[in-house]
C-alpha cells in the first residue's frame, strides 16, 4: 500500500514532532490525515515570598493575608490549582498537566497574592481630578483649592473599581466623548504609606 520510503518519513514525523498521522484509502487515492497532538506540561509552579510581619493562611484555595493595615481574603476556587504554604515565609502555587491557558493562571494567582501583600502593608491610593471645559462640575475643594478626590483602601481591585465607576458616572452623556472630555479622571496611582527614599 504505502511505499517503504513514505512509511519511514511518516514514522520520523510521528516520533520527532509528536504528530499523529493516519492513512485512509479512498478508492485509488491515499489520503493522509495529520493531527497535531498538543503536549501538556507535567508541572508548573511559582512561589511567593511573604515579608516579615505578615501572616498568610491557605485553606482549600481560600487565601487570607493579615498585616498591619488589616485582613484581606480572596478565593481561587474557580481555578484548578494547588496553593499551599511550604513554610511560614513561602507560598507555592502549582499546576499539574495544564494547558497553555491553565498554566498562565499560575502567575496570575501569584500576582493577586502579591497585590494583597502590598495592600495590607502599604495600602492603595488613587487621586482623581475634575476636568471641565463645557459643563461645571460641583465638587467640594480642598484647602489648597484643587478639585481632587482621593480614594484609599487595602484591596487594589476595590480601589480601582471605585475609581472606574466614578469616572464612568461623571462623563458627559449624549455628546461626542472626543470633544466633551469633562469628568473626573485618575491623575495619580500611589500607596497610602509612602516609601522612604
Amino acid at each position: 500500500m504505502v511505499s517503504r520510503r513514505v512509511y519511514n518519513l511518516l514514522s520520523i514525523c510521528t516520533w520527532n514532532y509528536n504528530i499523529d498521522i493516519s492513512c485512509v484509502l479512498f478508492g485509488t487515492v491515499l489520503v493522509f490525515i495529520v493531527a497535531c497532538v498538543r503536549m501538556k506540561q507535567i508541572v508548573t509552579n511559582q512561589t511567593v515570598k511573604i515579608p516579615e510581619g505578615l501572616t498568610v493562611t491557605v485553606k482549600s484555595r481560600l487565601v487570607t493575608v493579615k498585616g498591619p493595615r488589616g485582613v484581606l481574603k480572596r478565593s481561587f476556587k474557580h481555578l484548578a490549582l494547588d496553593i499551599r504554604m511550604i513554610n511560614p515565609r513561602l507560598l507555592k502555587v502549582e499546576k499539574w498537566f495544564g494547558t497553555k491557558k491553565e498554566l498562565a493562571a499560575v502567575r496570575t494567582v501569584c500576582s493577586h497574592i502579591e497585590n494583597m501583600l502590598k495592600g495590607v502593608t502599604k495600602g492603595y491610593q488613587y487621586k482623581m481630578r475634575a476636568v471641565y471645559a463645557h459643563f461645571p462640575i460641583n465638587c467640594v475643594t480642598t484647602e489648597n483649592n484643587t478639585d481632587e478626590l482621593i480614594i484609599e483602601g487595602n484591596s487594589l481591585e476595590d480601589v480601582s473599581r471605585s475609581a472606574a465607576l466614578i469616572q464612568q458616572s461623571t462623563t458627559v452623556k449624549n455628546k461626542d466623548i472626543r470633544k466633551f472630555l469633562d469628568g473626573l479622571y485618575v491623575s495619580e496611582k500611589t500607596t497610602v504609606v509612602q516609601d522612604d527614599e
